[in-house]
């Protein structure tokens, strides 16, 4: 075998040229080949180049504060970004909203399993995933500008059935971020929270006739790597570089933990009740739900909070939580760690953990509620001034056997307190979530009603059921008026169910409610 090519950063990328594809590795601030990004960034900002670059990645990459996927966030450096969640890269979104690059946001699951269909010189990845949101090219086809008018996304119909193509396209370069290399190129992943999409976008960039770079902690001897631990055989690698300490960090500004990769378990304590706040009562309402030995995705913000419930009231072990990176079981990280899990029973690739998501194997979700429309729509990924992106939360939401969204009514300045087991709002937001008109559908009723998918909207005060005559209020907060603290609190009216009821006056007490799983 060949022995790799060992290089400096500033040698790696001198193999960019001007309008290649370039995808980069990364979970968020995890895995992120900060060296390579660096030097390439830093290329551009002396030199002009490379420029015109077309920048792919699935999960987003960085922190909010120049890493990850920001370091191409410079005028003429990209032209066109298509990415699964942007909003760890500002920069880049701030070009997009500008309308000074071609913009696209696909669904992350979707752009995992593109990596494994380029690869294979498939003519691209055919899905459900999308259908009647954004990504659907009758509505937007993932495009987030005017200046993006390429269509990349297709409907099809494949045995009468209505289909996406999402096509593909070959890759020039990636670069990626792995633990040890063997001298012949060998690469192995296993100081990271999990293999992610590494094997796959090798592959895709080798058949692509492309550079694969990867960014190591250090060399080791030749064959003297568990072959079991590689995850991307040298015969994918172009060169190697060996990245600093600092840049080698398991989750950006984090040193390396080994309950993230299974090296190790740590005693995880009773895990302290939490403050009856409205994250909390939401949270509460929203355990109610769960189903017996449940396979569950929590996402961000008030659904984080269904674990330290469930920790309260003695359920934890009725469920197991996933992270789409990648984790089963154990306990799921959040901030600069996000993505990773400590304990966890198994850690898979992020393209396989979507295989299951996206064919149905979660029995409930929670994920956050933003912006509502009267159908049930929901919007997470754009609005006005800022871009989030809808990372994963196409693929989960449109295929778990039940969704929850979890949120408080209004936004900016809500403030509540807990009385005698009713509800007290101290301050109404100023926002109102439920709208008549999302911006953009990250959710579609319409998709969720048509396939019969089960959909409740979890707030503070009131809970709402997604039914085909639209969004439906069945369960209203005790102490909360009517019609000033719903009804006016929204754009729309709600249909309200003939059978309306109150919330269990538990929820809004300050002791454990004894929740029984279904």
């Amino acid at each position: 075998m060949r022995k790799v090519a060992v290089v400096t950063p500033e040698e790696a990328v001198a193999k960019v040229m001007d309008g290649d594809t370039i995808a980069t590795g990364g979970f968020v601030s995890c895995a992120c080949p900060e060296t390579l990004s660096k030097a390439i960034e830093k290329r551009f900002l002396e030199t002009g180049h490379p420029k015109d670059l077309t920048l792919f990645f699935a999960a987003g990459q960085g922190h909010r504060d120049g890493t990850g996927g920001d370091h191409y966030g410079h005028e003429g450096m990209v032209k066109r970004v298509i990415g699964g969640h942007w909003d760890r890269a500002p920069r880049l979104g701030e070009l997009a909203l500008n309308n000074k690059i071609e913009a696209y946001n696909l669904p992350q699951g979707v752009i995992s399993h593109m990596y494994r269909d380029i690869a294979a010189h498939n003519i691209g990845t055919i899905t459900h995933v999308g259908l009647n949101t954004f990504a659907d090219p009758r509505i937007e086809g993932g495009k987030l500008n005017s200046k993006t008018t390429e269509d990349i996304v297709k409907v099809i119909n494949i045995e009468g059935e209505e289909r996406l193509l999402y096509k593909a396209f070959p890759i020039n370069v990636t670069f990626l971020r792995a633990s040890y290399c063997d001298e012949y190129g060998n690469c192995t992943v296993h100081r990271e929270i999990g293999p992610l999409d590494v094997t796959a976008m090798a592959q895709a960039c080798k058949n692509s006739g492309g550079k694969v770079i990867v960014q190591v902690e250090k060399i080791v001897q030749g064959g003297s790597l568990d072959p079991k631990l590689v995850a991307i055989p040298g015969i994918y690698v172009d060169c190697v570089v060996v990245g600093s300490e600092e840049e080698n960090m398991q989750c950006l500004g984090t040193p390396y933990d080994g309950a993230l990769t299974g090296e190790f378990r740590i005693p995880v304590d009773a895990i302290p009740p939490i403050p009856l706040d409205a994250k909390k009562i939401i949270a509460r309402r929203a355990a109610m739900e769960l189903p017996k030995n449940a396979i569950v995705n929590l996402g961000t913000g008030a659904p984080e909070k269904i674990a330290n419930v469930a920790a309260e009231e003695g359920i934890s072990d009725e469920m197991t939580l996933t992270v789409e990176a990648g984790s089963i079981a154990g306990v799921p990280y959040g901030g600069t760690q996000f993505g990773a899990a400590a304990n966890a029973q198994c850690i898979i690739p992020h393209n396989v953990q979507f295989d299951f998501y996206q064919g149905g194997g979660l029995d409930i979700a929670f994920l956050g509620l933003a912006e509502t429309a009267p159908n049930g729509d929901l919007n997470v990924s754009k609005f006005g001034v800022r871009l989030a992106g809808a990372g994963g939360f196409i693929d989960i939401t449109q295929n778990a056997k039940k969704v929850v969204y979890c949120g408080t009514m209004t936004a900016k300045g809500l403030k509540t307190d807990c009385v005698d087991g009713k509800l007290v709002i101290t301050q109404e937001g100023a926002k109102k979530k439920f709208v008549n008109k999302v911006e953009q559908i990250t959710f579609s009723g319409d998709y969720a009603n048509k396939v019969k998918q089960p959909v409740l909207y979890v707030t503070e005060r009131a809970v709402f059921e997604l039914r085909p005559e639209g969004v439906t209020l069945i369960e209203i907060a005790p102490g909360i008026d009517l019609q000033t603290q719903v009804l006016d609190q929204m754009e729309f009216t709600p249909i309200i169910a003939e059978d309306l009821k109150l919330m269990d006056e538990k929820i809004f007490k300050d002791e454990p409610m004894g929740i029984q799983v279904k």
